[in-house]
């Protein structure tokens, strides 16, 4: 993934002043990171909010797509306001994936007005993703949950080298709606997130998500 950002994010004009990869934390204390406008972090749910503070430490806003750590939200969202550190945070930075999730949310609450269907998921991951169900999975059920009224049962298959496939299923007696979003590469997630390091270059501190960055 960091491969696939940083060919973007120097097609689109910018300077990667800092590569850090595990076991080398110490270069977050340098002032090659310290010159950085933002910090790009895609990690693993262990080391993910450590690195949030260490950027926080040097002044250095964050954007970030590692999943797998948000029971810890609440807490990192109070220490990001109490050092005045700045966080972009989602769980999925593909466009397209944004735009299937608001028509989620408003098919849910379509279908809330009709009995006889039943609703899953599946979603579908390369054999390294680590967390299983997916953040994204995990965000469109808490909006199936919202609007819908029932939570789905989500199956997670690992396989291969899959970027990602995410499909919800409105099951009947006589029919299945199907709501469908395939990522063909990584390429659509490295693009989301260079865009929301550049949104976030001169932002005020404060937590932002996908959300911001469309409006």
């Amino acid at each position: 993934m960091g491969h696939v950002i940083e060919c973007i994010a120097i097609g689109r004009g910018h300077e990667i002043v800092c590569h850090i990869d595990a076991g080398e934390e110490d270069k977050f204390a340098t002032s090659e990171f310290r010159s950085s406008d933002v910090a790009i972090e895609f990690t693993q749910p262990t080391a993910a909010v450590e690195n949030y503070r260490r950027a926080w430490k040097e002044g250095v806003r964050v954007v970030s797509g590692t999943t797998g750590w948000t029971a810890q939200m609440e807490d990192v969202r109070r220490e990001m306001a109490s050092v005045g550190g700045s966080l972009f945070w989602t769980s999925n930075f593909s466009l397209g994936v944004n735009i299937v999730m608001e028509i989620n949310r408003r098919l849910a609450s379509i279908m809330k007005k009709y009995e006889g269907y039943t609703v899953g998921m599946t979603e579908v991951h390369h054999t390294e993703k680590k967390d299983a169900p997916s953040g994204t999975a995990i965000v469109l059920a808490d909006q199936i949950e919202a609007n819908y009224g029932t939570r789905p049962e989500i199956e997670s298959i690992r396989e291969g080298m899959v970027p990602g496939i995410h499909e919800i299923r409105y099951d009947s007696a006589v029919d299945i709606i199907t709501l469908r979003h395939e990522a063909k590469s990584r390429d659509g997630l490295a693009l989301g997130a260079v865009l929301a390091a550049e949104f976030m270059k001169d932002r005020k501190p404060g937590f932002y998500g996908m959300e911001d960055l469309m409006r």
